[in-house]
């Protein structure tokens, strides 16, 4: 599968590039927010545009030819680095920093600030189904049931507040190759969005799966 890679690097390299990419990330985060914020004056914006050309420059001399995809060691432990909910190297992403129990739940303490923002103050409508739709794939994948997206329902109960938020997800029933999860977004006074969705495994990683050691657990890289 394209954009799946191999790399077989050890734990000790994956944490040292993910204290060194980490805060970079961080920073660009923290400049998308003062960019949106700021008030100072004319000239200083001039200045600080110069200063951002420039570091990207310097950036793009050495760089991937495409997307990061999804990378992984021996252990089939993937790092979506890329991704847009939960990257470590995407300023895009908030992060999430999710976590899983084996029987298919996942769940997610995470703030959202002024770049998420849909209606004024609130979360954008957008940006609350792409963190549920990686939610309920991140349930299906925990419980032993990977898949991709096939459909995504949405009910928007209420307004979702920008800041600190939790989302919570978890399988509700599994047939086969396919995963039906459900999950909601939940501000400082109770839910504001629903979620269920279906996770299809595809070919490419049935495939995959029937030749590994059954008594292994169902690769990461596959969520």
């Amino acid at each position: 599968m394209t954009g799946y890679v191999k790399d077989d690097l050890s734990q000790e390299e994956i944490e040292r590039q993910r204290d060194l990419y980490g805060p970079l990330t961080q920073a660009v985060r923290e400049l998308v927010d003062a960019t949106i914020r700021t008030t100072v004056d004319d000239d200083e914006i001039r200045q600080a545009q110069a200063d951002v050309e420039e570091i990207v420059a310097r950036l793009r001399t050495s760089q991937l030819d495409g997307p990061y995809g999804v990378r992984f060691g021996g252990e089939g432990r993937g790092r979506p680095w890329g991704n847009t909910v939960v990257g470590v190297r995407n300023a895009a992403a908030p992060p999430l920093v999710i976590h899983h129990d084996d029987e298919g739940n996942a769940w997610s303490d995470f703030h959202l600030g002024a770049a998420y923002e849909g209606p004024p103050n609130l979360v954008h409508g957008g940006v609350s189904s792409m963190i549920l739709d990686q939610m309920l794939g991140e349930a299906a994948g925990a419980g032993g049931k990977p898949g991709m997206t096939g459909t995504l329902t949405l009910r928007y109960r209420k307004g979702t507040p920008l800041g600190d938020l939790r989302a919570e997800s978890w399988i509700d029933r599994s047939e086969g190759i396919k995963t039906w999860a459900k999950g909601h977004i939940i501000g400082p006074d109770g839910v504001t969005v629903e979620a269920e969705g279906v996770f299809i495994l595809p070919k490419w990683a049935r495939e995959a799966i029937a030749t590994q050691d059954p008594t292994r657990p169902t690769p990461k890289y596959f969520e």
